[in-house]
């Protein structure tokens, strides 16, 4: 069997196909960060109106890279939520009438449920059950899993998502957009002793989290401080390494609670290098296992579309003919499905 992914839930699109028993055979990815650079951020205008031109080519190249026809694929799947709502419908409306006019069937996918699965690309066995952190540019998640479809939310960020803060404090310090990756470079560079920056709600019970104070306190910092080339890859430093310890408190924590020895780490922020090198520390000593995706699927893409899709398809599940897009979408309201993995 095999399905076509299509994802364009923000400001990248993303196309491939999968198949349930050789794995991914092809996959593309277009990302608009060119486009929006020069206003800061995403404009989802633009965004939508770029997923309109990219993703009729980008099917033809995916089909072509995997030597295939459309009578050779087996079901559509898009995403359908959560994301920006214009963006949501493009990928909905071509997904949709590509399987009406292909007459296959169509699976509306949750995007948080894609960059959860995304490690299951891999060729490292995943077995259930495991905490998930999902970390991607809009959401921050702690998710308890035990199968697919079976998630409880845990802990989330009740105000800016990690990505969220990333590309807002390095807007702070000057840096282009995209600012998340760019940050962390600058860390790099950074003294981790010259600033202290607080570890927001790992002091009180709970797994939730919180982000935006440490912009604010970033921007304070960078007042008292001065915002020289040294004093700003200090600051990215102590940010950074805020972050990473307060999510490294928080996985540890619901480990623990929840009697867990795996954890899975998913989503674009997944990507950062600290934030791999303390949760590895974190999994090693206690005796666990931690699975991530190869660095060209933690941010958003097809294949993790195509993959959450077939096992969808497989348990029967398709949509009607209407198009739907679902801007806000929590992922424990998502049904159980029995896999094989």
């Amino acid at each position: 069997m095999r399905i076509l992914g299509i994802e364009t839930s923000c400001d990248e699109t993303g196309v491939a196909i999968y198949d349930d028993e050789k794995g991914l055979l092809a996959h593309q990815l277009y990302s608009q960060v060119t486009l929006h650079a020069d206003y800061g951020g995403i404009v989802p205008e633009l965004a939508s109106r770029d997923h309109v031109k990219k993703t009729i080519p980008l099917i033809k190249l995916t089909l072509a890279e995997a030597g295939l026809m459309q009578k050779n694929l087996d079901g559509v799947a898009y995403t359908a939520g959560p994301g920006l709502v214009g963006a949501l419908l493009v990928g909905a409306t071509i997904g949709r009438s590509l399987a009406y006019a292909w007459n296959i069937p169509a699976v509306a996918v949750h995007h948080m449920e894609g960059h959860l699965l995304a490690p299951m690309l891999e060729d490292t066995p995943l077995p259930f059950p495991f905490i998930a952190l999902l970390v991607s540019g809009g959401h921050t998640l702690l998710v308890e899993v035990r199968g697919i479809g079976e998630y409880q939310i845990l802990g989330e960020s009740i105000d800016d998502a990690v990505g969220e803060a990333f590309d807002k404090t390095a807007k702070l310090m000057g840096l282009n957009y995209p600012g998340g990756p760019l940050l962390s470079k600058l860390a790099e560079k950074g003294d981790s002793t010259r600033f202290t920056f607080p570890r927001p709600m790992t002091t009180i019970p709970g797994l939730d989290m919180s982000f935006s104070g440490l912009k604010t306190f970033a921007a304070n910092t960078i007042k008292m401080n001065g915002n020289d080339t040294q004093t700003r890859a200090n600051i990215a430093r102590a940010f950074e390494d805020a972050v990473v310890d307060t999510l490294v408190i928080k996985c540890q924590r619901a480990l623990k609670q929840f009697h867990m020895k795996r954890l899975v780490i998913a989503g674009g922020v997944s990507a950062n290098r600290h934030l791999r090198i303390k949760l590895k520390e974190l999994m090693s000593s206690i005796d666990g296992q931690i699975f991530y995706p190869r660095m060209e699927f933690c941010t958003d893409n097809g294949a993790m579309i195509a993959y959450a899709g077939m096992q969808r398809l497989k348990n029967g599940e398709h949509t009607d003919l209407s198009v739907k897009a679902f801007p806000r979408w929590p992922i424990d309201q998502l049904t159980s499905i029995k896999s094989e993995n």
